[in-house]
């Protein structure tokens, strides 16, 4: 990432001089990264730290930038929360473990941007992308660009996603118990009994449990 900095730095200033942007002095510019990876950052942050130190006059020839490192793992929601700006923001909805906080986030945001309707589109359409993505969640919202009506609905489907969890939830334990049954039962499961289990429906599955102890192998289980 230093490496890559770097470059981006120069190509930038290339490109300003190319524009005729400079005049005089090149402008300073602060590099920043921002990381939302799980895992702890410990890539170096200045170049001159990939460079084996040079002896004598030739340490004052290593290349030197330093970038700034912005890890979102780094800061906790209460952290985070009395912050109150918009970098912030976007590292609470990154992190989000309770959907309920949502909505309080977003008219913080409708707020602060009262202003400034083209970030609040911005926001808005991001908002919407982010929790699509969310594996655990992927909550579908119809596609508006207002923040006011993003919350409302959020609101809206709050209840039908837990339900939704809850249901899932549900069939993942009966699943699981099921295979340990099984499991005791008869040893070893087949992959093809894992994976009809793994795409049954709930009745299936507390169908199937209630055959276990009676059964002889499990073909007398799975047999149709």
């Amino acid at each position: 990432m230093a490496l890559r900095m770097m470059i981006y730095v120069g190509l930038l200033y290339q490109d300003l001089i190319k524009e005729g942007h400079v005049k005089g002095l090149l402008p300073p510019i602060l590099p920043i990264v921002l990381y939302n990876g799980n895992r702890t950052w410990t890539a170096k942050t200045d170049i001159a730290d990939l460079i084996p130190i040079l002896p004598g006059f030739l340490a004052s020839f290593t290349p030197h930038l330093k970038y700034h490192l912005i890890a979102e793992n780094a800061y906790s929601d209460t952290e985070l929360a009395s912050l109150k700006n918009l970098v912030a923001a976007v590292f609470r909805f990154e992190q989000f473990s309770e959907p309920a906080s949502i909505i309080e986030l977003i008219g913080l945001l409708n707020d602060w941007l009262e202003d400034r309707p083209d970030l609040k589109r911005v926001f808005a359409i991001w908002i919407r992308a982010t929790l699509k993505r969310k594996k655990n969640y992927a909550i579908v919202l119809p596609e508006v660009d207002d923040l006011q009506e993003i919350k409302v609905m959020f609101g809206d489907r709050l209840e039908l996603w837990a339900e939704g969890i809850k249901a899932e939830a549900k069939v993942e334990g009966e699943m699981l118990i099921l295979q340990r049954l099984l499991a005791k039962r008869f040893g070893a499961i087949p992959a093809n009994i894992i994976s009809l289990i793994s795409n049954a429906s709930v009745e299936d599955i507390e169908s199937w449990a209630d055959w276990v102890f009676d059964a002889e192998q499990l073909s007398d289980i799975f047999n149709d």
